[in-house]
């Protein structure tokens, strides 16, 4: 089958086309051969990237095949076509044998510690030395990406209670370049400043959340180009957080409730610093699947762009991952609009046209 996509084909920053063509499961720029049997206008862009999402997880943990599939479906029908799982206690490698399901980039389990992360969720390792085999074990299980857990409340210091780092600084090195050996890239939840700066020295390839990063550590941040997930829906619940734990925890609520006053200021000052952004929704614990379009709504309610949002969600990102966007024999993954995101973001609630491994899924 040949499908004509025609308008404004946006291939990555700089450049763009007036048409493209899918042909069974592939992009060509070329006319191919053949009238077309269908026709797609608009603007047409690379398949969106939610790259913090947990395809298999749910609030309490871990959820069956059929949940996992009806989250990878909401999101594929809002224009995600590439999911980074970042973390999910759900064997979910079943996911590649789909060709109607999001391409999916996994990272096995989070690597947390006993009673020092959302039960249910992580592998917990007693012995915080054991975390550089781990790493180990989870590269394997995945698909290039491993998921540490670097900071969570400490709830053994009572009333003390408060954002406190997992692991030695020489274990997240040793573990760090544990990853690396095995040719994986690893990621890191983390809210504190405590947390930023042994990351940093060990060499983390990814930070998700980093909202306590001091005006210091986002200079550093920028300088080793390391990208940071702001997922601010999820940052947008602290409030929230921080009142539950009000009573027991008030340090914790306290930090937690200043992070989410300031969490618009805080995107602003990493995107000024020329902190690479990405676009993730957190999507499969407590926030639900198929948000992309919320999460980059509230991006640019921050103060960024809406082109470097958009850009973000889609190019920019798939090339960071290593997963082509729209190019000459690439998979024909692409969404279509009626109007450009670039220029008003909401747009990207509107998919006209969802086009996966070259079949239209809606």
């Amino acid at each position: 089958m040949i499908t004509h996509l025609r308008g404004t084909v946006v291939l990555d920053d700089e450049h763009e086309v007036g048409e493209a063509w899918v042909v069974g499961d592939r992009l060509t720029l070329e006319q191919p051969a053949g009238a077309p049997e269908a026709v797609l206008e608009g603007w047409v862009l690379p398949g969106l990237v939610d790259v913090h999402c947990h395809v298999g997880l749910a609030a309490d943990g871990a959820v069956d095949a059929a949940t996992a599939e009806r989250q990878a479906v909401a999101d594929r029908d809002a224009g995600v076509l590439l999911v980074r799982d970042a973390g999910s206690p759900a064997d979910t490698a079943w996911v590649h044998a789909r060709d109607d399901l999001p391409r999916l980039l996994r990272a096995g389990r989070h690597l947390a510690r006993p009673k020092r992360y959302l039960r249910h969720y992580g592998r917990e390792l007693a012995d915080p030395a054991d975390l550089p085999d781990a790493v180990r074990e989870e590269a394997a299980r995945g698909d290039g990406w491993v998921k540490l857990v670097a900071d969570w409340i400490d709830r053994d210091l009572g009333a003390d209670g408060d954002l406190r780092p997992l692991w030695p600084d020489d274990v997240l090195a040793a573990a760090v370049a544990a990853a690396h050996a095995a040719g994986a890239r690893v990621t890191a939840h983390t809210f504190s400043h405590e947390a930023l700066d042994p990351l940093l020295d060990a060499g983390v390839d990814c930070l998700e959340h980093a909202t306590g990063a001091t005006p210091a550590q986002v200079e550093r941040i920028a300088a080793a180009g390391v990208p940071v997930t702001a997922t601010l829906l999820q940052v947008g619940q602290f409030g929230a957080i921080a009142a539950q734990g009000e009573a027991r925890y008030p340090r914790f609520a306290a930090r937690m409730r200043a992070m989410h006053e300031r969490r618009y200021a805080h995107v602003r000052d990493l995107h000024d610093a020329g902190v690479p952004l990405l676009v993730g929704t957190d999507a499969g614990g407590t926030i639900g699947h198929g948000r992309i379009a919320d999460e980059a709504a509230e991006m640019v309610r921050a103060g960024l762009p809406a082109h470097d949002v958009v850009a973000a969600a889609s190019w920019r990102t798939r090339a960071w991952l290593g997963v082509p966007g729209i190019a000459e024999g690439a998979s024909a993954d692409v969404v279509v609009y009626a109007a450009d995101p670039r220029r008003d973001v909401a747009e990207l609630a509107r998919p006209a046209a969802v086009v996966l491994r070259g079949t239209r899924v809606r």
